[in-house]
């Protein structure tokens, strides 16, 4: 049996960067703040696809955190999890967002609908804000990243982003373009721009908008101090055996359109105005399916290829069967560009050196039939076809109890979208969904 013991940081700052166990539903059974680093901690294990894992024991001595990994795993692996562990949440990093709170706190604007609702979830209760990095994704075994807005208060109570629609939802798409289930969770890995877990969608829609664009570049951005999101970013963007020959970083997905949660480009169009493409009247562009390529900072040693795209649950949200494909809310249009930003990750997987228009072009081409991803949706691949029909029925079709969930599974949405007349159209024909049509 091996047994890989490292320090995690001082308690003082870990307690602000993890929830407080009482947050968390009661079948989790936290009691102290050691059980909560414990249990992301194998959330990130898992998500890295570290195996052999036995047992993980935090305990706080003397002031710090200190983790224990016993089991029959990869001496080396364990060893690039531990270090990039312990950086994630030092000073440079994580503990920047402590700063960025505590100027909101000082200036009066942390959590201002404290005490109040803010939406219809029951199980949200009141709004309420706390810190939370990305807890229980992967630390070093990434291959893709979000770019998002901030964590639904749901998170935190669940202790997991898998059980949340949004990255269920991101899972399908992830699967749908080629990548191996085995791998999915590779590809999952989020740095908000508001690094707060607040009621979800309590806390971002308009017109009460608590969480602008405007607060992540005042609060989590600005001088070294507290720049947590860009310092974040250049560490996530480079797994630590990321090879040394590649051109470019992992690539980046900004997600968030201007029908839903248009935080996230917002903040990369105020962050880098001077790299972005412009309109004929010189206004910067963060528009769904724009490619590019961007240093995190100046003096960064590769650049990172972007792409912008929906949020992963606003086909589900917005999403409808309108006269017009080529036109948002289109629900056929939603699903394609939501397949092109999931394949734009997988092809570079498989190619990491490849310029990102170069990517998109590619992707386009599969989902859309043409290098733009322009008009309305026309997969040359019939599969391809039945893939977007597929996934625009189970967020046409939606069911609320017990819980929320699509109503039919991807086969028995597969299998109505192959029986249709006409076949592959999740719009027409006796599958249309008429409650949704407008």
């Amino acid at each position: 049996m091996k047994n890989y013991t490292y320090p995690l940081g001082e308690a003082y700052f870990l307690d602000q960067l993890f929830p407080t166990p009482e947050i968390a539903n009661s079948d989790l059974n936290f009691k102290t703040r050691a059980d909560v680093i414990r249990h992301y901690s194998l959330k990130s294990l898992a998500a890295d696809g570290i195996e052999g894992i036995k047992e993980v024991k935090v305990d706080l001595a003397f002031g710090s955190y200190q983790v224990q990994i016993e089991g029959e795993f990869d001496w080396e692996k364990v060893d690039r999890f531990a270090k990039r562990h312990w950086q994630v949440f030092s000073r440079s990093y994580a503990q920047k967002a402590i700063r960025g709170r505590d100027l909101m706190k000082e200036m009066g604007v942390w959590n201002p609908m404290e005490g109040y609702h803010v939406n219809l979830n029951p199980f949200d209760g009141t709004s309420k804000w706390t810190l939370f990095p990305p807890l229980g994704l992967n630390i070093s075994g990434q291959k893709g990243m979000l770019l998002m807005h901030y964590p639904p208060w749901a998170v935190a109570q669940a202790g997991t982003f898998d059980n949340s629609m949004t990255m269920q939802r991101w899972s399908r798409l992830l699967e749908k373009s080629g990548i191996d289930p085995s791998q999915v969770n590779r590809y999952k890995t989020i740095i908000d721009v508001n690094p707060v877990a607040a009621p979800g969608s309590g806390e971002s829609e308009y017109p009460n908008d608590y969480m602008p664009i405007m607060m992540a570049s005042a609060f989590f951005d600005g001088p070294e101090e507290r720049n947590y999101i860009k310092s974040m970013l250049e560490l996530y963007l480079t797994p630590p055996d990321w090879p040394e020959e590649n051109t470019y970083t992992l690539p980046l997905l900004i997600c968030g359109s201007p029908l839903y949660d248009p935080q996230a480009p917002g903040w990369f169009r105020t962050a880098y105005t001077d790299l972005l493409p412009q309109d004929e009247k010189g206004i910067p562009q963060v528009n769904v399916l724009q490619a590019g390529k961007f240093r995190v900072f100046p003096d960064s040693k590769r650049e990172t290829p972007y792409l912008i795209c929906n949020h992963m649950i606003a086909a589900g949200v917005t999403g409808r069967c309108t006269s017009d494909p080529s036109k948002m809310p289109d629900i056929r249009l939603y699903e394609a560009q939501d397949m092109v930003a999931a394949t734009f990750l997988k092809l570079y997987t498989d190619q990491p050196n490849r310029d990102p228009k170069d990517v998109k072009v590619e992707a386009c081409n599969r989902w859309f039939g043409n290098p733009e991803g322009t008009g309305a949706p026309h997969p040359p691949e019939k599969e391809d076809q039945l893939i977007l029909c597929a996934l625009a029925q189970m967020d046409l079709f939606f069911e609320h109890d017990p819980k929320p969930r699509p109503k039919y599974s991807y086969e028995e949405a597969y299998s109505r979208c192959q029986c249709n007349d006409p076949m592959g159209n999740p719009c027409d024909g006796g599958i249309k969904p008429p409650d949704r049509s407008v």
